[in-house]
């Protein structure tokens, strides 16, 4: 099981995350590319709170995908577009991830591959390896 920490000698996180994330040892590993808010079709929704919902749910396919479960979730990184956008970010992030809190970097850059894209989500999720006799 996975064991996410706060430690007392740190800052409790700003919102819902884990200052850590330890993995036993015989995990599976799943590395996930930036996911960013666009659909099947690429389509991109020009509201930012509708690209960080599909950028989110582009993540969870990933998982769900890959026979993970999102607690299995060890680490997501987040690249903002613009700073003013942090809070809302924040509540897609906790409505899309419940009360998983994996470890999070949050950054706000210049830009992404396409001007119109305004979030990228990309995550590292970790699960028991499966035993076979």
């Amino acid at each position: 099981m996975l064991q996410r920490l706060n430690p007392a000698s740190v800052s409790a996180p700003f919102s819902r995350y884990s200052h850590a994330v330890i993995a036993p040892e015989g995990y599976r590993w799943l590395y996930i590319s930036g996911q960013v808010g666009a659909d099947r079709d690429r389509k991109i929704p020009k509201d930012f709170e509708a690209q960080a919902e599909l950028a989110f749910q582009n993540l969870i396919a990933c998982i769900r995908e890959s026979g993970f479960d999102l607690q299995d979730l060890v680490k997501v990184t987040v690249l903002l577009t613009r700073a003013s956008d942090i809070a809302a970010y924040r509540q897609v992030r906790d409505r899309m991830l419940g009360s998983v809190a994996p470890a999070s970097t949050l950054m706000i850059v210049a830009g992404l591959a396409a001007p119109e894209l305004l979030v990228e989500v990309e995550g590292v999720a970790a699960r028991p390896a499966e035993r076979t006799a």
